[in-house]
This record gives structure tokens, C-alpha cells and sequence, in this order.
């Protein structure tokens, strides 16, 4: 396992974890963003666990290749998922934002598969 595959992974696994914690503690600006989106209310709690719990696959990942591998498909899946919302809701300078949380997903399974 080489150093950069590890950081860039507790990096990917930090920051999907903040922003499902955001979303599960209902801060503010993702609550008024997901109003923007037009995303129902009923799924924010499991938008935000789904997140978390992909944070934890990228961690237990480590230990387990294929937990890390999953979880990166999943988080991978779920940020493209979350850029078509942004898109279909025309708030086409917000589509930077889910593509800055998957880019560092998408580091992590490259590495994890060139090391």
C-alpha cells in the first residue's frame, strides 16, 4: 500500500464524511441548497448516510481492498448523481461543487489499483 494511495483516501473518506454530517445535522446552506436542487426533504437523510457510510467503506477499504473498492463506485456514483441534480435544477455554476468531493474518491480508486 504506497503513502499517497492512503492520504488521498483519508482525504476523500474526510470529506465525504463532512458532507454527510453536514446534511445530517441540517446546516443551513446545504439545507438551502438542496431546496434550490428541488431534492424531496424525505431523502436527506438518507442522502446523508449514504455518504457517511461510504466515508467508513473508504476507510475500512484500506484493510479490506474490495470495502474501498465499493464505496468508491458508490460515492463515485453518488456525487455524478449529485452533479445531474444540480444540472437538471439549471444551477449549472453549483456542478463544481459534487465534482470537488468525487475528484479525490476517483484519486483513491486509481491509486488503490496502481498500487
Amino acid at each position: 500500500m504506497h503513502l499517497a494511495h492512503v492520504v488521498v483516501t483519508l482525504l476523500a473518506a474526510l470529506m465525504a464524511g463532512f458532507s454527510g454530517t453536514v446534511l445530517l445535522l441540517r446546516a443551513r446552506w446545504i439545507v438551502t441548497a438542496l431546496r434550490d436542487y428541488s431534492v424531496p426533504q424525505g431523502w436527506w437523510t438518507w442522502l446523508g448516510l449514504a455518504k457517511t457510510a461510504g466515508a467508513v467503506g473508504l476507510v475500512a477499504g484500506l484493510f479490506v481492498p474490495v470495502m474501498g473498492v465499493l464505496a468508491g463506485v458508490g460515492l463515485v456514483a453518488y456525487f455524478a448523481g449529485a452533479a445531474l441534480t444540480v444540472a437538471r435544477a439549471r444551477w449549472y455554476s453549483h456542478i463544481p461543487f459534487p465534482l470537488v468531493y468525487a475528484a479525490p474518491v476517483v484519486a483513491a480508486l486509481v491509486l488503490g489499483f496502481a498500487s
